[in-house]
C-alpha cells in the first residue's frame, strides 16, 4: 500500500482522479450539526507528521504514476500552519513535480490566522484551489447548525482567498433551513456569494445519513425538512437573487434530485426555466429517483 488512510476518508466530487494526501485526520472543529463524516472514533483530530508525509510522498513518487492534481484531506488541512503548510508543498514540489494544482477542504476560521502574503506563497507553490463550507449565509441558521462561522467571517475568508490569487469553490446546503427558514437561507445565502465572486459554486441538499436526532436537538426542535418541490421553490429564490459574474455552478452531487449545470450569471435564464419546468412537473424534467441519491 503506496498510502496508510484512517478510514473513511471524503473528497470533493470534482477530485476523483486527485491523488488524496492525508495530512491530518478528522476535522478540528467537529461541531457542524449537520455533518457526521468525522464523528467515528478513530476519526479524532490530529495532524500528520512532516517526517510521515514525506515517506508517503516518496512512495508515490517511486511508484511511477504522475498525478496531475493532489487534494490534501481531511476536512481540515488549512487549519494547519503556514510554516507546516509550506513544508508540505516543498515536498509535493520535490518528489512530485509535474503537478499541476494542490486543492484543500478550508474552514473560514483556518485563514484569520495567515496573512495574504502567506497564502499568496503557498499559492505560488501549487496550493491555489480551496473547497469552503459556507452552507449558509444566513447567520440565524450559522447559529443553529453550530457551524462556528457567520455571514461576516465566511466573506472575509473568501476574499481572503481571491485576494491571495487563489480560487475558491463554495458549498451551500439547499434545505438547510427547513421550511421556516427556507426563504431567508436563499437570499441571504445569495447575499454572500454576490459579495464574495466564487469561481466555483456547488449546492447539496441537506442529508442525514444517519439521522438528523443531533441536528434538531442543536435547532430547537423546528426543522422540518424540504421536499423535492420545496427544495426547488428554495432553489429559485436562490439563482433568483444570484448575481454572479462568471462562476461556475454546479448542482450534480448525487444528493440532489435536480441537476444543474451552467455559468452564472450566463446561464441563469436557462437554469431558472429549468428549476420552473421541475416545479411544474414537467415530464422533460429528469429528477433522480431516491434510491439514485445514495452515497
Amino acid at each position: 500500500m503506496l498510502l496508510e488512510y484512517i478510514e473513511p476518508v471524503f473528497r470533493p466530487p470534482s477530485e476523483a482522479n486527485s491523488l488524496i494526501l492525508q495530512v491530518t485526520n478528522g476535522c478540528s472543529w467537529n461541531q457542524c450539526t449537520f455533518c457526521d463524516m468525522y464523528t467515528a472514533a478513530q476519526k479524532k483530530f490530529r495532524p500528520k507528521s512532516l517526517d510521515d508525509i514525506e515517506q508517503e510522498i516518496i512512495r508515490v513518487a517511486q511508484d511511477g504514476y504522475r498525478y496531475r492534481r493532489i487534494f490534501l484531506a481531511d476536512g481540515d488541512a488549512m487549519s494547519l500552519s503556514f510554516r507546516r503548510l509550506h513544508g508540505i508543498m516543498t515536498l509535493i514540489n520535490r518528489y512530485l513535480p509535474d503537478t499541476q494544482r494542490v486543492s484543500s477542504y478550508c474552514l473560514p476560521r483556518n485563514l484569520k490566522n495567515k496573512t495574504i502574503d502567506e497564502l499568496q506563497q503557498l499559492q505560488a507553490m501549487g496550493l491555489s484551489l480551496m473547497y469552503v463550507g459556507c452552507e449558509t449565509g444566513d447567520d440565524l441558521l450559522l447559529q443553529k447548525i453550530r457551524k462556528g462561522e457567520t455571514f461576516d467571517s465566511s466573506l472575509a475568508a473568501l476574499q481572503k482567498i481571491k485576494a491571495a490569487g487563489m480560487k475558491s469553490s463554495v458549498m451551500i446546503l439547499n434545505g438547510l433551513g427547513g421550511t421556516k427558514y427556507s426563504e431567508q437561507h436563499a437570499i441571504n445565502s445569495a447575499e454572500l456569494m454576490n459579495r464574495a465572486q466564487p469561481d466555483y459554486l456547488a449546492t447539496l441538499v441537506v442529508t442525514f445519513y444517519h439521522g438528523e436526532e443531533r441536528f434538531q436537538q442543536a435547532f430547537g426542535g423546528d426543522f422540518v425538512a424540504l421536499q423535492p418541490p420545496q427544495l426547488f421553490a428554495e432553489m429559485k429564490i436562490l439563482l433568483s437573487h444570484l448575481e454572479l459574474e462568471k462562476t461556475i455552478f454546479r448542482s450534480d452531487h448525487a444528493s440532489n434530485y435536480l441537476v444543474l449545470k451552467g455559468v452564472l450569471g450566463r446561464d441563469k435564464p436557462v437554469l431558472l426555466g429549468q428549476v420552473e419546468r421541475a416545479l411544474q412537473a414537467d415530464s422533460n424534467v429528469s429528477l433522480r429517483a431516491e434510491w439514485q441519491r445514495s452515497l
